[in-house]
């Protein structure tokens, strides 16, 4: 479950990636036509390979857990492949463009993830559906072909109900009348602000919907039912209910915890785990999902995404300037081109892929290894001996397909966490020391977290990265059209972000010298010459003439602003006053600053 959600993750991400925005260069037949091509020969492969793994798996091997591996390692492989499928049905058959034509997708970016999500469900369903022979031969479950793909997708759908929440809210807000919501979420602060909040809110009722989802029962009618509620009221754990897991008709080993707050948080456990544990190790189990509840460990999950969403939107906008800066890959966007724009993104989604990989399978990977033996840790201290949970563990690798040496990336092998317990009972200080670690390792992860999240999303460094990359850029295409007035007053622009005042003023007499008559650049010259920091680059006749003319050709409220900020500047008040009050009259948004001007104007005339 773990992997799958890093797998919509990145389906999400891949999807979400802009594209050129132009008309497709191929029709909607030659899209489905490679969806139907290329899923027939994803269906080829997953067939082959779980054929081979058959063949591998003799009378015997079983025994060893090796086949267990190489089916859990196949899952792996494959779905992995089925997300690198989804990123290159979406590039190469512009499967975005053609979802937005249907009718209402538009504008409701939870209807265009719902299509995609479903997509590549199909194509999880597809390895499920051929990986069922493999599954009832080495884990020697009773279960039917229907009931196990059936059992994949009820276990995953709900983990998706979070961003179901988020972008339906998002989308409500987007499309509401309302500017400054609007306004709020198109700040970076704005979306980190949101994501945590809903997150927030989710992780607290979110647990009530899917153990609804899961069909999840009340444990009850059952006297090791009874015997595990009275355990964890002596226990004074506070929860909602203790449930039954109905994951693939309950046959699966396991048990889980969701929720935060004890009026909303639920204890799981499958019927196959009930049978299998003698009572001492179920609760040994139940002692390990309160060790979660104990060390707030639900919390900090919810830390790690808000973290990922915080470096996210810096890390896309520095690989956007990182690739932007490459000429060749910068006149793909300026040749114009479907294909090149396109190929672009998809370019620039490989660096986000390979950050989001890093993030969740080693650092978020890391601290839930460590949790989990948090867990068992508390399990032991609990019950006052790691016996339980110890036995608890060797029976789930015993019962699973020989799986105690199989490690994976959020739990340690049952063999280093069956080690790790016994070495408690000779060295007990082992607790305080992992609990010390725990510490003192988040306490690094925040503070990287805080300093990477401020250089990336709120530092002068960022945007002096993004102006220089860009002058660059500009530069280099004026080159290339001396003769174009756009280049030069984007230029201009750009040199005026980074404090280079007196080559934006260049840019601009470059622009004049073309057409006298640009009313742009006359204005922006004309501010720029009365408000320059320093003193020997402004000349305030000159602005003044220069926003004379500007006003002559377009009265616009911006325009007015520079002509009384000139008028000012040389002493007649009286005059700025007229021209700032014109322009209030003439602005339809907000006046706030307009009138602050005024205010700044009549103080000059009291003065």
């Amino acid at each position: 479950m773990f992997n799958n959600i890093i797998y919509f993750i990145f389906v999400l991400l891949i999807f979400n990636i802009p594209s050129s925005g132009n008309a497709a260069e191929t029709g909607p037949l030659f899209c489905m036509a490679g969806l139907i091509g290329s899923w027939f020969v994803f269906m080829g492969y997953c067939r082959w390979r779980f054929k081979h793994l058959l063949k591998q798996t003799e009378p015997g091997t079983r025994d060893d857990g090796r086949a267990a591996g190489r089916y859990h390692r196949l899952i792996t492989r494959l779905s992995i492949s089925a997300v690198i499928l989804f990123g290159l049905v979406t590039f190469l058959f512009e499967l975005k463009y053609w979802i937005l034509t249907i009718p209402g997708f538009q504008h409701v970016s939870v209807l265009q993830g719902i299509l995609a999500l479903s997509l590549f469900f199909f194509y999880l369903s597809t390895i499920w559906y051929f990986a069922y022979p493999s599954y009832r031969v080495i884990f020697q479950q009773d279960i039917t072909r229907r009931a196990y793909v059936r059992s994949n997708i009820r276990l995953n759908v709900p983990i998706l109900f979070p961003w179901l929440v988020f972008s339906f809210i998002y989308d409500l807000i987007d499309l509401s009348p309302w500017a400054g919501p609007k306004g709020f979420l198109d700040s970076v602060q704005g979306q980190i602000v949101f994501f945590a909040c809903v997150l927030t809110i989710l992780m607290i009722f979110v647990p009530v919907v899917i153990q609804y989802l899961w069909g999840c029962k009340p444990l009850k009618g059952s006297e090791k039912g009874r015997l595990l509620e009275d355990f964890l009221k002596e226990k004074g754990f506070r929860y909602r209910a203790l449930l039954k897991w109905p994951i693939f008709d309950g046959r699966m080993l396991t048990a889980g915890i969701m929720g935060i707050l004890p009026g909303f948080r639920y204890i799981l456990i499958t019927r196959s785990l009930l049978e299998a544990l003698s009572l001492e190790e179920l609760k040994g189990v139940l002692a390990h999902e309160m060790g979660h509840a104990k060390y707030y460990h639900l919390l900090f999950y919810m830390l790690f995404f808000v973290g990922f969403v915080v470096l996210s939107f810096g890390l896309f906008d520095l690989f956007f300037y990182l690739t932007y800066a490459s000429p060749r890959l910068m006149e793909m966007i300026s040749e114009g081109s479907k294909t090149g724009t396109n190929l672009f993104y998809f370019l620039l989604s490989i660096p986000m892929v390979f950050a989001l990989l890093v993030y969740f399978r080693y650092v978020m990977g890391f601290f839930m290894r460590n949790f989990e033996r948090q867990a068992d840790l508390y399990s032991a201290v609990t019950l006052g001996t790691p016996t339980p949970i110890i036995t608890s563990l060797e029976k789930i690798g015993v019962l699973s397909g020989k799986i105690r040496d199989l490690p994976s990336w959020h739990h340690f092998s049952i063999r280093e966490r069956v080690e790790y317990l016994w070495r408690t009972v000779k060295d007990p200080g082992l607790v305080r020391r992992h609990n010390r670690f725990i510490v003192r390792s988040f306490s690094v992860y925040l503070i990287c977290l805080v300093g990477l999240g401020y250089v990336l999303n709120f530092s002068p460094m960022k945007q002096q990265l993004a102006y220089s990359l860009l002058k660059k850029e500009l530069g280099r295409q004026v080159l290339k059209e001396p003769n174009n007035m756009a280049l030069y007053e984007n230029l201009a622009v750009v040199y005026q972000e980074l404090g280079k005042y007196e080559e934006a003023m260049a840019a601009y007499n470059k622009v004049l010298e073309i057409d006298p008559n640009r009313a742009v650049s006359l204005n922006n010259l004309a501010w720029l010459l009365v408000t320059a920091p320093e003193e020997r680059l402004r000349d305030e006749p000159r602005a003044l003439d220069l926003a004379k003319k500007a006003v002559s050709l377009e009265r616009s409220p911006i325009y007015l602003d520079t002509l009384a900020e000139a008028y000012y500047a040389e002493g007649f008040n009286t005059e700025a006053v007229a021209v700032i009050k014109e322009a209030i009259a003439l602005e339809k948004g907000d006046t706030h600053y307009y009138e602050k001007q005024l205010e700044k104007f009549l103080g000059g005339m009291n003065s």
